[in-house]
């Protein structure tokens, strides 16, 4: 009996996504809730699991096209094990390409691996060809990282380079002229999304940064003051994330409209505060959501973070994680800049951009001394935000990052 596979739900707002990748091929053996495909949508990429057991038939959709929710995009024949492995022999048989038949067998490796791999593991380990049921994962759980293959890629000494973090579809071929080459490749669904919500927000908002700057003494006393007894008692580490969300949900009720949006011509107001936190994955970059931050302790946020991080690095984020959000934070410190103008993300109206903590010379009453500076940016939209409402902010975020006895270590 043949079963037809479609497109699952994929989020609240999203109708549509595009092909990635194609984890089966036609004549492929396929086990129950085992992933055919992999599906780009605007935020996350999504695996597409077959209901039943059997052989793949045929694709209906082609890697890079756009399909719809509910829409058919392949043919599983139920039950047919037995025909699928005659049929998967004698095609093996046939073929010549070498880099068809090392596909194959880490096919095969997969198939037999005792865990769900996410898309971006999936496609290293196919890469590289390594096993990865004899890979130690270090993710949440035990499971396996993209790092993780390309560590056991590297141990075995494997030349081949590591694969692109982004699934798309093979590029077009290079065009030389003399020693210059150029080279097409589409953009993936996500990074195209990235672009038209960040170009919408400087044509649709009235974007206006504003700046100051942090000592980071306080923060840094603190956290190596308590870091050994906070990693004790709640088994995560106390990093400096925690420290700005704690001091964010102090700024955001002290001043309700950068905690708010314009929706028509209304303003909509929190009485909570959903932050969203930029972390870099390796379709792009995605904002996952720590929810009630202003209820949540250090503890929690900081757990909830290195939650985010992990499985954004192992593609497993769902659009339920990424889903509203009421002021985000940015910290591209970590990739070394010194000062930036952060994007808001819409319909949110205000995101705090942190940088890297450098020591400079300030005066400190009345002398010279050499601190731990960070600059911090408030970028905000000015049909919404005054500036001094934007200001008041961005001075309450500093004076707690300055003088953190202020907010409350849950120790």
């Amino acid at each position: 009996m043949s079963t037809e596979i479609t497109v699952p739900a994929l989020g609240e707002s999203v109708t549509e996504g595009s092909i990635g990748e194609w984890l089966k091929q036609p004549g492929d053996a396929v086990a129950a809730d085992e992933p055919i495909a992999s599906l780009e949508t605007d935020k996350v990429a999504v695996d597409v699991p077959s209901p039943v057991a059997g052989v793949l038939q045929e694709h209906r959709a082609a890697v890079g096209d756009t399909v719809e929710v509910g829409a058919i995009i392949a043919i599983i024949e139920e039950g047919a094990t037995g025909a699928a492995s005659g049929e998967e022999a004698g095609r093996k048989a046939q073929q010549a390409d070498a880099g068809e038949e090392k596909r194959e067998e880490a096919d095969k490796d997969l198939a037999n691996a005792a865990q769900t791999l996410s898309p971006a593991v999936r496609r290293a380990v196919l890469e590289h060809g390594v096993d990865p049921s004899t890979i130690k994962g270090t993710g949440k759980d035990g499971r396996l990282t993209k790092e993780d293959v390309l560590a056991a890629a590297k141990a075995k000494g494997d030349p081949s380079p590591a694969p692109s973090p982004a699934p798309t579809p093979s590029p077009a071929p290079a065009v030389a002229t003399g020693e210059r080459k150029e080279e097409r490749v589409k953009m993936t669904r996500m990074r195209q999304t990235i672009a038209k919500r960040l170009k919408g927000a400087q044509e649709e908002a009235a974007l206006l940064t504003t700046f100051n700057d942090v000592d980071m003494s306080a923060v840094i006393e603190a956290r190596t003051k308590y870091k050994d007894m906070f990693a004790k008692k709640h088994d995560i580490r106390l990093g400096f994330m925690g420290f700005f969300a704690k001091a964010a949900c102090l700024a955001l009720k002290d001043v309700p409209s950068v905690n708010a949006y314009i929706e028509g011509d209304e303003i909509v107001y929190h009485d909570y505060v959903d932050i969203s936190v930029a972390v870099s994955a390796p379709n792009g970059l995605v904002v996952p959501v720590i929810r009630d931050a202003d209820q949540k302790g250090f503890a929690r946020i900081e757990k909830d973070i290195a939650d985010f991080g992990a499985r954004a690095k192992e593609g497993t984020l769902t659009m339920a994680d990424m889903t509203g959000g009421t002021f985000t934070i940015s910290n591209g410190g970590v990739f070394g800049s010194l000062m930036s103008t952060p994007i808001i993300n819409p319909p949110q109206s205000a995101v705090l951009g942190l940088h890297r903590i450098e020591d400079r010379p300030v005066a400190v009453n009345g002398e010279v001394v050499i601190r731990p500076m960070m600059y911090i940016a408030l970028s905000y939209d000015h049909r919404l935000i005054d500036g001094r409402e934007a200001v008041t902010a961005l001075k309450i975020i500093k004076e707690a990052i300055e003088d953190p006895t202020r907010m409350l270590i849950d120790l």
